[in-house]
């Protein structure tokens, strides 16, 4: 039959990475590394992106255009 067995030998290694994994917010610290990129990848990159895009709302129209025809609007 397919399946585990009970001969079959689980890694010692690969069961405590699993195990750690899994409980992996019970040993999160902030560290100023932690927090310098939670700060980055929560804040600063949404913020960049959000401007660009805020900045170049109704710029561009991608729709109905003719071979010649630009695509910016203004």
């Amino acid at each position: 039959m397919a399946g585990p067995s009970k001969s079959l030998v689980l890694d010692p290694a690969l069961q405590k990475y699993y195990e750690l994994n899994a409980n992996r917010y019970k040993y999160f610290r902030w560290t100023p590394r932690n927090a310098w990129l939670t700060l980055v990848y929560a804040g600063i990159v949404p913020g960049i992106i959000g401007y660009i895009a805020y900045s170049t709302d109704g710029k561009y129209d991608l729709r109905g255009k003719r071979r010649g025809d630009t695509v910016v609007e203004w």
